[in-house]
């Protein structure tokens, strides 16, 4: 179920979950929730995130870039500029959890007494 909070989104295979606001990105949506998709430009240029999506609906902010008709219609997507728009599932093999930077308070730039 969709709210105004956002569309759940579930990766495949990990089964991890996050919730995709409308108005950001699946990959911005998914680094909000510590999980890293695959990406470079996140213009949709150089396709470094492409992924099929399984079920559930993305828009594009502008034309689908990268993306060929027939790619489209095999169900490829371009997540670094892909909206969902309904619950969508998400096949991202690559997918990994990120890295929590250290907090200023753990670094340890000198002599502690």
């Amino acid at each position: 179920m969709s709210g105004p909070e956002g569309h759940p989104v579930i990766i495949k295979p990990s089964g991890w979950r996050f919730t995709a606001p409308s108005n950001v990105s699946l990959v911005q949506a998914a680094r909000q929730a510590a999980i890293r998709l695959p990406s470079s430009c996140r213009n949709g240029t150089c396709r470094a995130c492409l992924c099929r999506l399984e079920s559930g609906e993305v828009t594009y902010p502008a034309s689908r870039p990268g993306l060929s008709p027939d790619e489209r219609d095999e169900g490829w997507i371009l997540p670094c500029v892909a909206h969902a728009v309904t619950p969508v599932v998400i096949v991202v093999p690559h997918a990994r959890p990120l890295e929590k930077p250290a907090r200023p308070s753990d670094v340890l730039t000198g002599a502690r007494r």
